[in-house]
Order: structure tokens, then C-alpha cells, then sequence
């Protein structure tokens, strides 16, 4: 666990004294705050008060929670949006333009891939895949109107897993921000800003809520890019320096596209930070022991753990995520129809999608997740129709072994 986590989340103070001391944030529910003069209420409409306004832009409940997210993570501001999807479209609008490109793997989750590849792309963005274990390929790929280097930590469903420190040198050679999707670890596991991220975005639906409670995003900056460098946002960062993206997504962006948290989401994404640790390293734990004991299986065709001293990404999975990387494993089956059959025959287990959830959920991603694509695109992203996805749960790692291996023997 990182250094200081548990008593920054816990030291975290509410914006203002609760007027009976309650121990847990109210959930404020009102859309709209009263105001003592017209002069304060133009001080918080104009950003000089830290105000809440209308609960389609500041609500304290959601505030209380992106404060508790600064805290344990050292970020310089936090946006709460209302999906993990949210986060990632509202940080694209905000730094690209006509005529601009990101640089990124195809090794995405689908709604990811499609939103860079197909929904920006009506808006003259384009997206440039590369492979980014190739620095030489990635520096090749970025140019003038590049307006961010973006992948996932770890890949969802592939399970790559970049070097980090190296991409990062390369992003500030080149002088674009890194952004890195960082959901499969969480902020317990893992600190994005000393591995070179400038912009972290996660999916707070999985870890965070607490068990498949809320639809939640966060995106987190750390203050750490120059954004004079950027087309967009340069004429910002002569006023407001490093913080040019914050101003650029707290003032314009999430308010006109309204995908701001609500208040209830908040709470319980409040109360699932509390628990994070524990939940994480249980889970996480168990699906170590499971890639283990399913690496034995030889009705298995292989097994996909970045935690197994035999996977290709074991020594950078390691040195940046500890023994521990995520709580989602992939295996391979001898074909699409045996894994439909094992699916099919799974008990404890649940056939769902979602990830992180306290429950473990199976899926199969290429007639699913990624059912709706071509063929030949599927085949570029390494979407195999022969894989099953596992998300480990909480539940007792014995148990969920025997389901699996009744699943597989039939």
C-alpha cells in the first residue's frame, strides 16, 4: 500500500462544519444554494468563492469526495463525472481540435476505441495507433498537432502493460501530456504521478463504488504538464499557468456537457474509498492464487496474469503495480464454442460484465464488449475469440476455484 494512504483518506475535513457534527458527508440533494447578497452570489458565479452554484456544476457532497481523491492521491484538482467513459470523452474534448491526433494503443476497451477512432474522428481528431512498447514507433507517430499520448495501464482485455517511466520520457521529449486510464489499479496500489502521468482518468464504477453501487469517473490532474505547449489550451496557460486544464474543464467543459456526479453517487463512492484497501488486496490476492492454480489446468490452452513470474510483462508489471496488478486475469480455451460451454456452466461465478465488482463476473469479451465490431478489427486489437475474462471478487478463492474447474471439466 502506498506511504500515507490510509490517514490522508481519513484526515480529509469537510468543506464546512456540519451543523451536527455528523461523522459521514450529508448527501445535499438541493440543486440550487441561497446566497446572503447579490455580491456573493457573483463572486461564486464568477469562480472568486469556492460557492456551490447549481448541482449541474459544484455540489458539496461531490466536492467533499473529489477532495478525499486530491488527498490520497497529491493531484492538483479532481472532476467527478458520472462515468468512467465520461472522464475520458470530457478530457479529449477539452484538449483536442480540429485537425488534431492522439497517439495511442489499439489495445483499448471498446467504448474507448470507438470513441477515439469513430465519434472524434466526425470532429477531424484522429486517432494513431501504435504499439507502446515501441518508444521508437511512438516518438515517430507525434507531431505538431498532437494533443495527447494516451493508454490504459494495463489493457482490458489484452492485460499488456507499458513502462511507464520510459513512455513518460518520451512524452516530455516530445512535449505532449501523458494520460493513462489507470482503473484496473487503484490509488491504493498505485501512484500514476510518480510513474510520469499527467492526467489520470478512472472508472470509479469499479473499485471505488464499493461493489457495483454507482456509475462514477474521475479524472485527476496533477499539475505536472506545461500547457503552454498546447495548442488548445496555451492562450489559458499564460493566465492560469499548470492549472490551464483544470480552468479549461471546471469552467467550460463539464458545465456544457453536464456529466457532473450527482450528490447520491458521491456518497457512496465516498463510503467505497474506506474500504478500497482492504477490498483491493483481497481481491487481488485471490486472483493471484487463481492464476496459479488455472496455469495447472491442462484444459486450459494458457493463462494471462501480469502477476506470474512467466508472463511477458511480470518484470514492468512488478516494478509498478508490486505483486498485485489488478484483480483480472484472462484464460484461453481450445475454442469459441468451449468457452460459450464453460460459461454456460458456471454457478458462483456470474455472467456479466463490469469489473471489480465484489462479486467475480466472467464474460467473453469478442462476442460481447467487442461483438459489434468487424472481424478484421477485432483481429488488429488482439480481441481472441477463444478468451474468457475473469474479475476476481470476494468471495472465498477455494470456492471460486471449484467453480471454475467444474465449469471446465463439464
Amino acid at each position: 500500500m502506498k506511504n500515507e494512504y490510509e490517514s490522508k483518506l481519513y484526515q480529509t475535513a469537510f468543506p464546512l462544519k456540519d451543523a451536527y457534527n455528523a461523522l459521514q458527508m450529508p448527501v445535499y440533494t438541493s440543486v440550487a444554494f441561497e446566497f446572503e447578497s447579490a455580491e456573493a452570489i457573483e463572486s461564486a458565479f464568477v469562480g472568486q468563492s469556492a460557492a456551490p452554484t447549481y448541482s449541474r456544476i459544484s455540489n458539496p457532497t461531490v466536492l467533499y469526495f473529489e477532495n478525499r481523491v486530491r488527498n490520497i492521491t497529491g493531484a492538483g484538482s479532481v472532476t467527478a463525472l458520472n462515468s468512467g467513459m465520461a472522464a475520458i470523452s470530457n478530457t479529449f474534448i477539452a484538449l483536442a481540435f480540429a485537425g488534431a491526433n492522439i497517439v495511442t494503443s489499439r489495445h483499448l476497451f471498446g467504448n474507448t476505441y470507438s470513441f477515439l477512432n469513430s465519434t472524434l474522428r466526425d470532429f477531424d481528431v484522429e486517432a494513431r495507433f501504435c504499439d507502446m512498447n515501441n518508444p521508437t514507433e511512438v516518438k515517430s507517430c507525434i507531431d505538431s498537432n498532437t494533443c495527447a499520448l494516451f493508454l490504459e495501464i494495463i489493457t482490458n482485455p489484452q492485460l499488456e502493460i507499458v513502462d511507464l517511466k520510459k513512455l513518460s520520457a518520451v512524452a516530455r521529449e516530445m512535449g505532449v501530456p501523458l494520460i493513462a486510464d489507470t482503473t484496473v489499479v487503484p490509488f491504493c496500489a498505485f501512484d500514476a504521478k510518480q510513474f510520469g502521468v499527467d492526467i489520470e482518468l478512472v472508472s470509479s464504477t469499479k473499485y471505488i463504488s464499493g461493489g457495483a453501487t454507482s456509475v462514477g469517473g474521475l479524472i485527476v490532474d496533477y499539475g505536472t504538464y506545461d500547457w503552454q505547449k498546447s495548442k488548445k489550451l496555451r492562450s489559458l496557460a499564460e493566465k492560469f499557468g499548470k492549472l490551464a486544464f483544470t480552468v479549461k474543464m471546471k469552467k467550460e467543459i463539464h458545465r456544457n456537457l453536464g456529466a457532473y456526479m450527482t450528490p447520491q453517487v458521491a456518497s457512496q463512492q465516498t463510503s467505497g474509498l474506506e474500504t478500497l484497501s482492504l477490498r483491493f488486496f483481497r481481491a487481488a490476492a485471490s486472483c493471484l492464487k487463481l492464476a496459479e492454480e488455472l496455469s495447472e489446468c491442462k484444459e486450459i490452452v494458457s493463462v494471462n496474469y501480469p502477476g506470474l513470474p512467466d508472463n511477458p510483462h511480470y518484470k514492468t508489471s512488478n516494478a509498478q503495480f508490486g505483486a498485485y496488478p489488478g484483480a483480472m486475469l484472462t484464460f484461453d480455451l481450445p475454442s469459441r464454442e468451449h468457452c460459450f460451454a464453460f460459461l454456460n456452466r458456471l454457478k458462483l461465478i456470474k455472467r456479466a460484465t463490469n469489473l471489480f465488482d465484489n462479486k467475480s463476473l466472467a464474460i467473453h469479451p469478442e462476442s460481447t464488449i467487442y461483438g459489434t465490431f468487424p472481424a478484421e478489427e477485432r483481429k488488429k486489437m488482439n480481441i481472441s475469440p477463444t478468451t474468457i475474462r475473469l474479475s476476481v471478487g470476494l468471495e472465498n478463492p477455494d470456492e471460486l476455484l471449484d467453480d471454475l474447474k467444474q465449469s471446465l471439466y463439464g
